[in-house]
Parts: C-alpha cells; sequence; structure tokens
C-alpha cells in the first residue's frame, strides 16, 4: 500500500466525530489511483465498521485488543506494525489527547515525517506540505518532510468536513502482535464546568471580542445571547483574560463553529486566528466601530458602530 492510512479513535463504545474528518482530509489528499485505508482497535473493533463505511473509504482494517479503552502501548505497536506492513505515504491521526499518548513515540521510532495540530493539508509541486500554529498561535508555519517516505500527521478537530454518502469497503483483520501495557484504565471521570458549552455544535452564535473594553461589560451580552437565543462565544483575547471561560472561545486556537447558520460579532477585529473558526459559517454579521476591521472582510453583513448601542436596540425587540 502506497496510499492514505486513517487511524479512527473510539471512546467508551462510540466512534468520534474526528475520525471521519480525518477521512474527508484524506480525500482532499488522495491522488490518482492512490487508496484510503482506515483502521479501528478495540476490543469489538467489527461494530465500528458501518459508521466508517462511508463514501472515499476503500478499506477498513480492524485490529482486536485486549483493551476495551484506548492503551498508549497497545496503540503504539498496533498502529506500528501495521505501517510496518502497510508502508502508506501518508498517516493521519487525530489531534487528540490519545495521540499524544502514542504519535510522537512512533514517529521517532519509525522515522516518519511528523507534524501535530494541524489545520490544513495540501501537496506543493507533488510534495506534502502542513500548516500548523505557533508561537501560541500567533503566526502559522508551513512544514515540509525532505527525505521522508511517509509522513504522519495529527489533525486538529472541527476544521476537516466529514464525507458524506455511504459505500461499501472491503473489510479485513490486521493480527497486530501483542504489545505490553504499561498503564491500567481506572475510571472515566467527566470534567464539567457550569459555564462550559460546545460551541461546535452550537447554530446561533453572538460573540463578543476586546471591544467590550471591560469584564463588567460581559453580563450585558450574556443577557442579550439569553434573549435572543444565542450561544455567548468570544475571541481569544476574552478567554486569555478568564473573562469568558476556553470552552466559548471560537478560532485557530478555540473551537470551530462548525454547526453555526448565523454568527454575531461584537467588539471582534477579525484576527486570523479567529477568522479560522468561522470559516464554515454562511451568514456573518459584524458590529463594530471601526470602519477598517478585518472581520468586515469577511462579513455577510456589516454595521459599523457602537456595539453597546447596538446590543442595547436588538435588547428592546426581544
Amino acid at each position: 500500500m502506497s496510499g492514505i492510512l486513517v487511524i479512527a479513535e473510539q471512546r467508551r463504545g462510540e466512534l468520534r466525530s474526528i475520525s471521519l474528518e480525518l477521512l474527508g482530509a484524506a480525500q482532499s489528499l488522495r491522488r490518482s489511483g492512490e487508496e484510503i485505508a482506515v483502521a479501528v482497535l478495540g476490543s469489538e473493533p467489527e461494530r465500528f465498521v458501518p459508521a466508517l463505511s462511508v463514501a472515499g473509504v476503500d478499506e477498513i482494517v480492524t485490529i482486536q485488543t485486549s483493551s476495551v479503552e484506548f492503551d498508549p502501548d497497545t496503540a503504539e505497536g498496533a498502529v506500528g506494525a501495521l505501517i510496518a506492513a502497510r508502508r502508506p505515504e501518508l498517516i493521519l491521526v487525530a489531534h487528540s489527547v490519545d495521540s499524544f499518548g502514542y504519535a510522537a513515540a512512533l514517529a521517532a521510532k519509525l522515522g516518519l515525517g511528523f507534524a501535530t495540530d494541524v489545520f490544513k493539508v495540501e501537496r506543493i509541486d507533488g510534495a506534502l506540505v502542513a500548516t500548523r500554529g505557533a508561537y501560541g498561535q500567533k503566526l502559522s508555519v508551513e512544514v515540509d518532510f525532505p527525505g521522508r517516505s511517509t509522513v504522519l500527521l495529527a489533525l486538529r478537530g472541527n476544521v476537516f468536513e466529514a464525507p458524506e454518502g455511504a459505500a461499501a469497503p472491503r473489510h479485513s483483520a490486521f493480527a497486530a502482535p501483542p504489545s505490553p501495557s504499561r498503564a491500567v484504565g481506572r475510571e472515566f471521570v467527566e470534567l464539567s464546568s457550569a459555564d462550559d458549552v460546545d460551541m461546535t455544535s452550537a447554530e446561533f452564535i453572538l460573540s463578543i471580542g476586546r471591544g467590550i473594553g471591560e469584564e463588567a461589560k460581559i453580563e450585558q451580552f450574556r443577557e442579550l445571547a439569553r434573549a435572543i437565543g444565542a450561544t455567548l462565544g468570544c475571541s481569544r483575547p476574552i478567554a486569555d483574560a478568564g473573562w469568558l471561560p476556553k470552552s466559548r472561545q471560537v478560532g485557530q486556537s478555540g473551537k470551530t463553529a462548525t454547526a453555526c447558520k448565523l454568527y454575531i460579532a461584537m467588539g471582534v477585529s477579525g484576527a486570523i486566528q479567529h477568522l479560522a473558526g468561522m470559516k464554515h459559517i454562511n451568514t456573518i454579521v459584524a458590529v463594530n466601530s471601526d470602519a477598517g476591521a478585518s472581520i468586515f472582510g469577511v462579513a455577510t453583513y456589516g454595521i459599523v458602530g457602537d456595539i453597546f448601542e447596538i446590543a442595547e436596540e436588538l435588547r428592546r425587540h426581544f
């Protein structure tokens, strides 16, 4: 095999959505004649075959393991053996807490080209080029892999679109050699916050930026969001200041608003990092007192004015 190998992720018996996003990325990189294979590990990997049978997938490889849940040693051994047997040109994994446990070690052990937190991949003159954030997401850097016949990339979630439509890929089982585990999973503990929210599933977002000026103004916009039926989001400066939790940040280092249909940005300048989180939104309404703000370059509708006056006027109608 000289094509693309995707490593799916599952947790507590459920296929993680990032697995399908990886397949979408693989399809965008497929060259003529290349095949896409997706591998899934677990004690009952066959249960994930239907969910992975999507358009563009040529083969589903199941790898049965003794551990019910993810184990880094098992993953490193099994995926490493599969790579050695298949010799793919490109391997895609999720940039996730799971891949943190084995991907870097695997790349070092096998001498693979490697990049993490990748949000863009393309072929330039036939060579793979990955784009990732740097210096605290203040810059984007392009990484290439000269002299590497195989490249392993960990892709950021909520960036690549999952493929649509079903398929009937062939199915094979891979017998990976046993890998002694150095860890034992005890239990899952769900971390939660009273102000936590899933921005990726919000369909209507009211997002605020540094233009609000001070933390005391947060409550005014929280009430407005509640009144108009929107989810309150924010840009990075608001999250970095601790005025709203990180879970509400939209942007390259925050969440990508994949399900959002209407996005109202108030006092958001439109830094490139924030715009990266808005890439899937069709209707954007921007309110900013600066007519030259970058946000107006992507807005469907723009209002040059005082965000507090506009917010108050909106509040009067709800």
